[in-house]
């Protein structure tokens, strides 16, 4: 009696578990750099206070940014410093339970600062924050 054998099977690479692992890491990295951004604002050096504490707004802020050179920006849209105030009014009528952060560089002057607050407050604003940068 012979005993028949199996033909030897060629090695093949198994494409399920390296998809799998791929969507894995893809999913990983996302979440990832969703948890490193920041604010809507644009980047300017701000101030230091050792009181500061880091602050998540997301969609639940209205940045005004005020660059070194004066320029000013509502969320990433640059505005001119006199139609600041109708712009907020007409965003903080839209949606009245906005924060609005003012993202003010510390080499301004104190009284561009001050402008863009009072306008903030003028267009009725209830709440104001001043973002600063943790003092190491």
């Amino acid at each position: 009696m012979r005993i028949r054998r199996r033909p030897a099977e060629k090695a093949r690479i198994e494409l399920i578990p390296m998809i799998d692992t791929m969507a894995f890491l893809l999913v990983f990295f996302m979440i990832a750099s969703l948890a490193m951004t920041r604010q809507a604002g644009l980047p300017v050096s701000l101030p230091r206070a050792e009181a500061a504490a880091a602050q998540t707004w997301g969609d639940r802020a209205l940045v005004v940014t005020l660059d070194s050179q004066g320029a000013v920006y509502l969320n990433k849209d640059q505005v001119s410093p006199g139609d600041l105030e109708e712009e907020v009014r007409g965003r903080l009528t839209a949606r009245p339970e906005l924060i609005v952060v003012i993202n003010a560089d510390k080499d301004l002057r104190h009284g561009r600062v001050v402008a863009a607050m009072d306008a903030v407050k003028r267009a009725g604003a209830a709440r104001l924050a001043i973002a600063t940068a943790p003092d190491e």
